[in-house]
């Protein structure tokens, strides 16, 4: 009898089952056990492909989307990418508008993928009509047939991750998972994947990273929306200027800041220790677990996830270019670039 072919339909059977991977090297004079959830290997390089096709899927099952729709949605690269994936399969348009703090690369691949793109300016508040969310609404406004996706006030955003990465969790430590940590900006993967987590162990401590010139911490910490705290600061995808509702605060334990510099260099750290090719936002957390455990938040019986949510080729303008690194002023004598390229003659 023949076998049938060991072929997936649409490059959409890729999302998820992402593989979890031991760190050693960036580690190893560290208490516990730490592992890493590399979500670039999604077929879209990042975490967003899961609320991007769940998003939309449930949509069409309410009949929100039809055909000819056009797929609307602020983002500042990652899930953008998704939903134009995603897209391309259904049958779909799609308008993003895109903040201008996301790298050149991010911006190229969404318009490969075929997105309108809206390049907005990225230090403006919230509120301002330029701002990415403003533009997004507003060309949702004027685009008949079209579906806002607005994931940082949508609960799908949660449910993803939820129905998804925790359950991979769980199943791939054998419930041994003791500490969760994750880089927060619109809140879907912390929030969706602690809920899981929370409901198997409640001991297991859930830990945001937040960057230095975002509200998050403090916001979890007081409740107050405190402006004072926002200023421009340079990791695309992690912290905010606004409280998005897909953030479940009373899930997450405590949150830990980063500074642009640290987490830059601590993505180009993991690459050449641990040879995996993650992105800003994932040397942000990996940051942010140096600095816990510098305090004595783990121990020898820790077993630590940390999400990588997006693929360091997302990146290669930013923090894998010694001319970005060295225009931030991010070079000094104990952080020297990378090897030197010769060219034969």
């Amino acid at each position: 009898m023949k076998q049938p072919l060991r072929v997936s339909q649409n490059i959409l059977e890729l999302i998820g089952n992402t593989p979890m991977i031991k760190l050693n090297k960036v580690t190893q004079n560290l208490e516990g056990e730490f592992l890493v959830k590399f979500e670039g290997q999604n077929p879209g390089h990042s975490t967003k492909d899961r609320i991007a096709l769940h998003i939309i899927e449930q949509a069409e099952k309410k009949g929100i989307l039809k055909k000819g729709s056009t797929i609307i949605e602020t983002t500042s690269g990652n899930t953008g990418f998704s939903l134009a994936m995603v897209s391309i399969i259904k049958g779909y348009k799609c308008i993003l508008a895109v903040s201008s703090k996301s790298s050149n690369d991010k911006i190229d691949m969404l318009k490969a993928m075929g997105a309108k793109v809206y390049v907005c300016p990225a230090h403006v508040s919230a509120d301002d009509p330029r701002s990415y969310y403003q533009v997004a609404k507003r060309l949702h406004l004027e685009t008949a047939n079209s579906v806002y996706i607005n994931q940082y006030f949508n609960e799908l955003n949660i449910e993803a991750h939820y129905l998804t990465t925790g359950p991979e969790i769980w199943e791939q430590t054998n419930g041994e998972i003791t500490h969760f940590i994750a880089a927060s900006g619109t809140g879907g993967t912390i929030s969706g994947t602690a809920r899981f987590l929370k409901e198997q162990n409640p001991n297991i401590k859930i830990i945001g990273v937040d960057a230095f010139g975002s509200i998050l911490k403090k916001f979890h910490e007081t409740k107050e929306f405190d402006s004072n705290e926002i200023y421009p600061y340079r990791i695309e995808g992690l912290g905010k200027n606004l409280i998005p509702s897909a953030t479940d605060f009373d899930i997450i334990d405590f949150f830990e800041k980063v500074t642009d510099e640290d987490a830059a260099h601590k993505a180009r750290e993991v690459a050449l220790t641990e040879g995996i090719f993650a992105g800003y936002t994932s040397g942000a957390a990996m940051q942010a677990t140096m600095q816990l455990a510098s305090r004595g938040v783990f121990d020898k019986n820790s077993k630590v996830v940390i999400i990588f949510p997006d693929h360091g080729s997302r990146y290669m303008a930013k923090i894998y270019s010694d001319k970005w690194m060295q225009e931030q002023g991010f070079f000094d004598s104990e952080k020297e670039a990378q090897q030197e390229i010769e060219y034969i003659k």
